[in-house]
């Protein structure tokens, strides 16, 4: 279950070797803004060098990779892939077509490593206004596409607008990418909170995504990590409430009930459905143990 994402920049060693150590569930090993020009090449050495040689157990590798308007996306790709991350991030996707150049990209370095085709996937970084526009048609542009990540400061500049904690001049956009998202049946996750000393401030914020229907957030810091995880798991009440959800249906089954209450609410589609979404992530999490649906 991916609940947070870390960003790790790609020349910072003492924070890459750590990598699997933060409590995230995905890292992403920074290439584009992390890292100046003049850093490229050492950069990405040194993320294949960590890719290949750590291990990073339980935790999932992503690497953003320069956007397609550069001289070094070709090169990052080249480097990474046949290393098999769990993720490619291609940053500033505005439409389908920077997706497709990607993928087809992908395609021919997995064979040419008789890597099975789609084995690498893909979650386009959305940080621009025509971005926003076309968000569905980026997350729903190839199969490689697993989820689409929005990127709030680089928007924030396309939109000249300023970047507030509050986040209402980005609240359209996240919005615009949940329903995206959800649309062509992928997962989506919120952009970071950047100040890193407002532990309350981060709370606030991962609970508003959480109730937009994101499945995850970003984080810059390390010690945000802790409390996205908290936010984006199931509480041991959802649990509870889930599990009474399916009793109910199941007693209701056996006296041969066609509709069923709980807790003086009809059990229609949608609530079993949500109940079945907490139970599977607490599942996933080790929370739920075996249970009959």
């Amino acid at each position: 279950m991916r609940r947070s994402m870390l960003f790790l920049p790609g020349n910072t060693p003492n924070m890459i070797i750590n990598g699997d150590a933060l409590g995230a569930d995905s890292i992403i090993l920074d290439l584009e803004d992390a890292v100046s020009p003049d850093e490229k090449d050492s950069a990405r050495l040194l993320v294949r060098s960590a890719i290949k040689n750590m291990g990073f157990s339980g935790v999932e590798i992503t690497v953003r990779i320069n956007s397609i308007d550069t001289d070094y996306w070709r090169d990052d790709l080249d480097a990474i892939v046949p290393l098999r991350p769990n993720l490619i991030m291609p940053p500033k996707a505005s439409c389908a077509n920077d997706i497709l150049t990607v993928d087809a990209y992908i395609e021919d370095i997995e064979m040419a490593y008789h890597i099975p085709v789609g084995t690498v996937k893909l979650i386009p970084l959305i940080e621009t206004a025509l971005g926003v526009e076309h968000a569905f048609e980026i997350a729903s542009a190839c199969k490689r596409v697993a989820a689409i990540f929005l990127g709030g400061e680089d928007l924030t500049a396309d939109l000249r607008c300023k970047r507030t904690k509050a986040g209402n001049e980005i609240d359209y956009a996240r919005k615009r990418l949940v329903v995206a998202a959800r649309a062509a049946g992928v997962d989506v996750y919120d952009t970071p909170f950047t100040d890193v000393n407002d532990d309350e401030g981060i709370r606030i914020d991962a609970e508003y995504a959480k109730s937009l229907g994101f499945t995850g957030k970003s984080a810059i810091a390390p010690r945000h990590v802790k409390v996205i995880n908290e936010v984006f798991s199931p509480s041991l009440k959802d649990i509870e409430y889930a599990k009474m959800v399916f009793e109910a249906i199941r007693i209701g089954k056996e006296q041969g009930k066609g509709a069923v209450s709980l807790l003086g609410k009809m059990i229609d589609k949608p609530i079993v459905e949500r109940a079945r979404q907490t139970l599977e992530a607490a599942r996933q999490l080790g929370l739920a143990g075996d249970i009959d649906e």
